[in-house]
């Protein structure tokens, strides 16, 4: 299940109560990720993910970009867009230390070969389990791989 599926599939979950009062619910924007190099990060994202693309500059966002001395690998919030919620790399000193409370689940093909095609990209396998392997992306973000349903 993609990601989009999953957040579909919680929605559908919620009591429909909450869905039909007659008012609309908040729904995700952005999926936001702290990150030290937010264009290395987003491009581990976006060849990892089916679907996503690191959002194309246009000429009047690198001319904005370049008066404040910046380019696009210097970018301190890159966007990555696909077929859900759109994922944003923004710039923030420093590591995160400790557990990060947040993270993603993601499923493919066989658990195995997706662990192997993500190490390949850049990350690093924390820990194996039963049915899924925990993964450090290259900014030692923790995701998890699950086996396919």
């Amino acid at each position: 299940m993609e990601l989009a599926e999953h957040i579909w599939t919680v929605y559908l979950t919620l009591p429909k109560t909450r869905r039909s009062e007659g008012h609309e619910m908040v729904k995700f924007s952005y999926v936001v990720f702290d990150a030290q190099n937010p264009a290395a990060l987003a491009r581990f994202w976006a060849a990892i993910l089916d679907g996503y693309a690191v959002r194309a500059y246009d000429e009047a966002e690198i001319e904005r970009l370049a008066a404040l001395g910046l380019t696009p690998e210097t970018d301190p919030s890159v966007m990555v867009d696909g077929p859900g919620p759109t994922l944003c790399f923004q710039k923030m000193p420093g590591k995160t230390t400790g557990r990060n409370r947040l993270h993603l689940d993601l499923v493919g093909g066989r658990r195995e070969d997706e662990v192997e095609r993500l190490c390949a990209l850049g990350a690093r396998v924390g820990e194996a389990h039963e049915q899924h392997t925990t993964l450090l992306d290259p900014e030692d973000n923790p995701f998890c791989v699950l086996d396919p349903k």
